[in-house]
Formats: structure tokens, C-alpha cells, sequence
């Protein structure tokens, strides 16, 4: 029996909207990929910073979903991002999610995201608040 939260498998509106595809759903690790489309280039033909972003938030919080409790949920309140490269059209954004820490009212998770050829695009951290269901 897993001891993810179901809540961390079940994908939002954007995520889809996106084109992301999560790969691997664990407490330890979120791992996904995105197709960079035409749709999401920035006018030098390489992805987005935005969309970058957009992947890591995403599963950020697919990761942080993935250690709640029942009746919790997350928000991101906080995330940086670090740009080392760009992903051309046409090329495939990788990314890993790992966990910093995993405390009581906040987790905060690593994002890498690499391209095809293994070079490293951008590092994301990112903070997530734990909320408890209200009474």
C-alpha cells in the first residue's frame, strides 16, 4: 500500500493545458516531462522563463501534495528560479522534485529541469504552506 496522498495523482486543468507529463509520483520524488511546443517558445525560439516556472510550480506542488495528510492542502507562498540555459522548440523539458524539507506548516522542494541533452536549464526552489482543512 502507498502512502502517497491520492490528491498528488490527480493532475489540475493547467497542467494539462501545459502539455506536462507527470512520470513518476512518490513522497520522495516528482519526476515529469513537457514537450516544448511552438506555443510556449518566447520570441528567441526557446521556452518561456514563465512556462519554466509553470512546469516547477506545478509539480512542486504535485510533490507537496504527495505528503499531505487527509483534509490538508497546499499554496505555494514562495519560489525562485535560477536560469542556466534554454530549451529550444521541439526539445523536451525533464524535471525532478525533490524534497529540502518536509515540516508540520511548510515543505520546501528542488526543482531541476534539464533538457534532451542532459544540460541543466533551471533550478527552482520553491515553498509550500500546509493548510489544514478549517473547522
Amino acid at each position: 500500500m502507498s502512502d502517497v496522498n491520492p490528491m498528488a495523482y490527480q493532475q489540475p486543468p493547467f497542467a494539462e493545458f501545459l502539455g506536462l507529463k507527470v512520470t513518476l509520483v512518490s513522497r520522495d520524488k516528482i519526476t515529469a516531462e513537457l514537450t516544448v511546443r511552438p506555443e510556449l517558445n518566447n520570441r528567441f525560439n526557446i521556452m518561456h522563463g514563465g512556462a519554466i516556472m509553470a512546469l516547477a510550480d506545478n509539480i512542486g506542488g504535485t510533490a507537496a501534495s504527495a505528503n499531505l495528510t487527509e483534509g490538508q492542502s497546499t499554496t505555494t507562498i514562495e519560489s525562485k528560479t535560477n536560469f542556466f540555459a534554454g530549451i529550444p522548440i521541439g526539445d523536451t523539458a525533464y524535471a525532478e522534485c525533490i524534497p529540502l524539507h518536509r515540516g508540520r506548516t511548510t515543505m520546501v522542494w528542488q526543482t531541476r529541469i534539464t533538457r534532451g541533452d542532459g544540460k541543466l536549464c533551471a533550478m527552482v526552489t520553491q515553498t509550500q504552506m500546509v493548510l489544514d482543512k478549517k473547522k
